[in-house]
């Protein structure tokens, strides 16, 4: 439009199409909430993208390179890994239902559980990790089943296979958090899990510099229940978040691949500590669960537990002051090692197993293990005072 009144020109100015765009290696990063529809008949085309909330080009390739990873027929995002869990949870219950939860769940999951899910008049039961599939307590109200596998902190593993297969039995849904897993040691949909959840803020990302999370499902009614409660519940995730995601994804394999490997190195010499009672690494040979793990999945993660023997938590700050090259911070995932004392959060549990002294979570970054050995060397040795 060249005619017109400056006003009315410079709200037109740059709108032109100037052809195909260029191809580049990412997606255009389209920053934009309205969506210009061709025809007044596209208006109200739930076929097309009417609204830049539901995702533009970067937020649609992202979700179409997590469906390729989880082997999923669809993936939705949401604005951090707590919300992907508590938006597929929303998705799928209602008042009157119960959900099992397992007692190893995240904090932030478990305190939704407990103070929102049961406002809506969602009976929610918790169950001990490690029960066999058959002794969960099932009701005739069950309509989920949550699982994180392995578990937050302590870092117990499910038999997802046989848990699915009996809910499905009993006409229930699973859910699973796979964060530790990514997508890429442990694929949950082909072992009959329902909805795979992860934060992508952690290994995905793999920067700690930006939130989101995803939850994948194959049956349709599973996607158009997601699909609902985002937009139902308003949420939406940035271009740019989701172009940063999609650059995380790229590098994910080789990144796990040194996570893994270096968290093997670090948990082996851990074992042979005098400080150390126990090392929690479903990957370690000879620890808790491990042969689960080498039947499901194909790799380790960089996260994992340790237990200390007894001694006074003053000790153990002494432990983590010493630290130099392992942050004291939540979250993991990330290319810098972090560590923290446990403790503090395991008595939220029902069921609490007696750990004979401390527990930390360690994560593994992409230092040289070498380095982090002389690190927890140093800290070790702040244990005795």
């Amino acid at each position: 439009m060249t005619g017109g009144r400056d006003e009315t020109r410079l709200i037109r100015a740059g709108m032109r199409s100037h052809g195909r765009l260029a191809k580049t290696v990412g997606p255009p990063i389209q920053k934009g909430s309205t969506v210009l529809l061709p025809d007044a008949a596209s208006l109200y085309d739930e076929r097309q993208t009417t609204y830049g909330r539901g995702g533009l080009a970067a937020q649609n390739a992202l979700m179409d390179a997590l469906a390729e990873l989880e082997g999923a027929q669809a993936v939705r995002l949401f604005p951090s890994g707590l919300a992907a869990v508590t938006g597929a949870l929303l998705a799928v219950l209602k008042a009157g239902d119960e959900v099992l939860v397992t007692d190893t769940a995240y904090k932030p999951t478990r305190r939704f559980c407990d103070n929102v899910l049961t406002r809506y008049g969602v009976q929610v039961r918790y169950f001990e990790p490690r029960t066999a599939p058959d002794a969960l307590p099932w009701s005739a109200a069950t309509r989920l089943v949550m699982l994180e596998s392995p578990g937050s902190l302590t870092f117990e593993m499910h038999d997802v296979r046989a848990v699915a297969a009996a809910a499905r039995a009993r006409g229930a849904l699973t859910l699973i958090d796979n964060t530790w897993g990514a997508g890429l040691l442990f694929k949950p949909l082909a072992h009959g899990v329902d909805i795979s959840v992860q934060a992508l803020t952690k290994y995905v990302g793999g920067h700690s510099d930006v939130f989101m999370g995803s939850a994948a499902a194959s049956d349709p009614a599973l996607c158009s229940a997601l699909d609902h409660a985002i937009w139902d519940f308003g949420w939406a995730v940035a271009p740019e978040d989701a172009y940063q995601m999609l650059r995380g994804l790229r590098t994910l394999p080789t990144r796990m691949a040194r996570h893994g490997a270096s968290s093997l190195i670090v948990a082996e010499w851990l074992s042979r500590q005098p400080q150390v009672l126990q090392v929690l690494h479903p990957a370690l040979p000879g620890a808790p669960d491990h042969e689960l793990w080498k039947r499901d999945y194909s790799g380790a993660a960089g996260l994992f537990g340790v237990v200390l023997q007894p001694v006074a938590e003053a000790r153990v700050h002494a432990l983590l002051d010493a630290l130099k090259l392992f942050g004291l911070g939540f979250s993991w995932g990330g290319f810098e090692s972090l560590a923290l004392d446990c403790d503090h959060q395991l008595v939220h549990r029902r069921f609490r197993k007696a750990y004979d002294g401390p527990v930390l979570r360690l994560n593994i970054g992409l230092e040289d293990p070498g380095d982090l050995i002389e690190d927890l060397s140093r800290g070790l040795g702040a244990l005795a005072g």
